[in-house]
């Protein structure tokens, strides 16, 4: 019995420590110098913490899963970027934390371990707020959504957060949500051969890159243009180029300006995800995959590169990034129909897994009339807040004319109150 009491107490005072960070005050970004103090700080794990703290603070705070993933090693001020991109919450009042997650690289459970770990710091350093927001951006969804149902409970069945929102959510899950881009390496390697060359050592596309192979971005633009002629303008691109650009967005639905980023992400983020998560093991496949869209279908299905899912990479995957809908607080997602990156049709498919799961009640929806990605409008994320609050306080569950109606009624340009009844 001694035993099993020093192996509680161990654990407890081991998970009590985890919990803590010893912040230091750090110059805030000045998007919201003037209005709060910004503090830093690295927890037991290695992510680096920051907290903008609004000198009129409303007793809420956000709880911020940021997007990527990014590869690079984290640093202190990392999050800044992303503090600053949601700094219209901490104008309105808002606490709010974010964490660079302990290393870089793929990894959603990891990531949401993380953010919680930053809710629990911050609950010790300035006390339980009167509402805790789990908030996910692009990626940053996948994990705020998967931290939800991991996290949103303690123990004892207490709420560690309040509600949900998520804004250009990743909300597929890991193993629908990069399909496209292996379709991508797939697609553009039909028409472009260069990536990898003919001379160069061969290797299936959906490892995005050998293990320990190097290629700088650069490099990879300097291929995509010298097949496609993306940093031309059109008028000085070969025919040969304009019809493999043709060709590629045509097939694959990807907008020329993101076609560079989507290739990187194919590519460095495949590596990552492939060699270092999934053992090198293979979770896309297109091997009945009927591609259209090119000026000749029937030769690019029959010449393209095919690969099959590894069924051990799929588990693993769907393992860690995959959502089982089990919602059990409030979550408002809000989406851009013309996102770049991320489709609208994201909603449809969370809403699909929430359904399935018999949680629909607790989920609410809405689109705006906004096409980038990385950052909506401010009048979007202060709506959302609001219609969150409202919601949480007995009103009507949102959607997006009640939203709409709210940002007119609050914000003094009418013009950036896009949200629209549907996608």
């Amino acid at each position: 019995m001694l035993a099993i009491a020093a192996l509680l107490l161990t654990a407890a005072a081991a998970q009590a420590s985890e919990a803590q960070a010893s912040f230091s005050a750090t110059p805030c970004p000045q998007s919201v110098a003037s209005v709060a103090q910004c503090h830093a700080a690295r927890d037991s794990n290695g992510a680096w913490l920051l907290v903008a703290m609004p000198k009129q603070w409303n007793r809420r705070l956000i709880v911020h899963a940021h997007g990527g993933p990014r590869l690079g090693e984290p640093k202190d001020g990392d999050s800044a970027e992303d503090l600053d991109r949601f700094a219209v919450m901490v104008r309105a009042g808002y606490a709010w934390i974010g964490s660079t997650y302990r290393r870089g690289g793929y990894g959603v459970r990891m990531a949401a371990e993380d953010v919680d770990n930053s809710r629990r710091i911050f609950w010790q350093k300035w006390g339980k707020p009167d509402w805790t927001l789990l908030h996910g951006q692009s990626w940053g969804g996948n994990v705020a959504a998967k931290a939800a149902e991991l996290y949103a409970l303690d123990s004892d069945g207490k709420q560690n957060y309040t509600a949900v929102l998520t804004t250009a959510g990743l909300l597929f899950g890991g193993t629908r949500g990069y399909t496209f881009r292996a379709d991508l390496r797939a697609v553009y390697q039909y028409y472009c051969h260069n990536h990898p060359r003919p001379d160069e050592t061969q290797y299936p596309l959906w490892q995005g890159l050998p293990a320990g192979a190097r290629m700088s971005r650069d490099e990879l633009r300097k291929r995509i243009d010298d097949c496609t002629g993306l940093e031309s303008p059109p008028k000085n691109r070969t025919p040969q180029q304009a019809a493999n650009l043709r060709d590629i967005l045509a097939v694959t639905g990807v907008a020329e300006k993101q076609l560079a980023s989507h290739l990187a992400w194919g590519t460095f983020h495949f590596q990552d995800m492939v060699q270092l998560r999934l053992g090198g093991r293979n979770p896309f496949d297109n091997s009945k995959t009927v591609y259209r869209g090119s000026h000749d279908d029937v030769a690019l299905n029959a010449g393209i590169e095919r690969f099959s899912a590894d069924p051990q990479a799929l588990a693993a995957l769907a393992y860690d990034a995959d959502l089982s809908g089990l919602i059990v607080l409030p979550t408002l997602n809000v989406h851009a129909q013309h996102d770049p990156v991320v489709s609208v049709q994201a909603l449809a498919a969370y809403a699909d897994t929430v359904q399935a799961a018999g949680r629909g009640a607790l989920l609410a929806q809405a689109v705006t009339d906004e096409n980038d990605h990385s950052r909506m409008r401010d009048a979007t994320y202060l709506t959302a807040l609001h219609a969150l609050e409202k919601w949480l306080q007995g009103g009507a569950r949102p959607d997006a004319a009640s939203m709409q109606s709210a940002c007119l009624a609050a914000q003094q340009s009418p013009p950036d109150c896009r949200f629209i009844a549907s996608p």
